[in-house]
């Protein structure tokens, strides 16, 4: 079993020695495979209580009062950043309900039919989509040049419009006639 132990004694090695040093090890020595396991064991201990040390450290050096502070300015931070997002969206939300209806009540110049409205009731409004409508509704009561379909922006390029073809010389004067027949030449 101890095999060390035979080249140490040499010719005086007996069991019976091998036997009770064997005992005797036992009790007040641990094998080097043990020793080095619990050696490692103790290295990480000391290390997590020197990091639980530093941290202990680190909320002593700590300023509660201030810490506590940050977190209400934060969140009030966090509050008005909610409000002015909410604020936000329902300004695009008017804004989109409007030009829709005033896309519908056809106005010429959306900016300045916006100009007529009365801003702060639409946006205090409870009922938006029907105030809206009424309030385009006045607007174009009162101001009806600003609304109708022209059938859009006309250029005058100088040439008759309407239907195409040839035109009817026997309207024409002789000095349009030979005009208009020369050109073509």
């Amino acid at each position: 079993m101890l095999e060390w132990l035979k080249i140490i004694l040499g010719d005086s090695y007996t069991e019976e020695i091998d036997k009770k040093v064997s005992a005797e090890i036992g009790k007040g020595f641990v094998s080097k495979t043990d020793f080095n396991a619990k050696n490692e064991e103790l290295k990480t201990a000391q290390g997590q209580l020197l990091e639980a040390k530093k941290t202990i450290e680190g909320f002593e050096a700590m300023d509660i009062d201030g810490i506590k502070k940050a977190s209400e300015d934060w969140k009030a931070k966090y509050e008005q950043a909610e409000k002015d997002h909410a604020a936000k969206l329902d300004g695009l939300e008017l804004d989109g309900k409007i030009e829709s209806a005033l896309r519908d009540a056809k106005a010429k110049n959306a900016k300045a039919v916006r100009a007529l409205l009365d801003m702060e009731a639409l946006k205090a409004s409870k009922n938006r989509d029907a105030d809206i409508k009424a309030a385009v509704e006045a607007v174009a009561a009162e101001n009806a040049f600003l609304f109708g379909d022209d059938g859009g922006p006309r250029l005058n390029s100088g040439a008759p419009h309407g239907p195409g073809g040839e035109p009817d010389y026997s309207k024409m004067s002789d000095e349009e006639y030979y005009a208009a027949t020369m050109k073509k030449e």
